[in-house]
């Protein structure tokens, strides 16, 4: 399931696979993520400096865009009622621009909370692709994302007490 229609916990279960989404990377992919996060450091979007300086191949993703894209996969399958709680990622190797990024990931828990919240926990795997540098592991991640639990609940709505993710 993707798009406008929520994701119902009832209609998840463990070891369900998310559709995996695939993004051609651009220098203006990786310079718009890096001003968006307010993030100047030249590595970002200045090939020389980044090459040169830092002994990589081009510009590369920053940590504030690659987690922006974490986060649109994940809401991407849950529908707008999707709330991510908590997002924990590991950079393994640079996206640098002419690298398809693809997102893949599993469900590995489903529950409520004891205030009634649903979460579901995925394992999300971003690999890299390119003809000069092949495919490689990019980052891994592990999220817990709130997901309602009928059609009447919308995580949105749960502060406070209600809310713990």
């Amino acid at each position: 399931m993707t798009g406008s229609d929520p994701q119902l916990l009832e209609s998840i279960a463990v070891g369900d696979v998310l559709p995996t989404l695939v993004v051609d990377v651009t220098p203006t992919t990786v310079v718009l993520g890096a001003l968006a996060s307010r993030d100047w450091r030249p590595m970002h979007h200045d090939h020389k400096f980044a090459v040169e300086r830092n002994g990589v191949a081009d510009i590369f993703l920053n940590t504030p865009n690659q987690a922006a894209w974490f986060e649109r996969f994940l809401t991407d399958w849950t529908g707008p009622a999707g709330r991510v709680g908590r997002m924990t990622f590991r950079m393994r190797d640079s996206v640098f621009p002419g690298d398809a990024m693809t997102f893949s990931g599993t469900v590995v828990s489903v529950g409520t909370d004891d205030v009634g919240c649903g979460w579901v926990e995925i394992d999300v795997e971003l690999r890299a692709a390119n003809p000069e540098r092949g495919e490689r592991l990019c980052s891994t991640c592990t999220a817990r994302v709130a997901v309602p639990v009928d059609a009447d609940d919308n995580p949105w709505s749960r502060n406070g007490e209600r809310w713990r993710p």
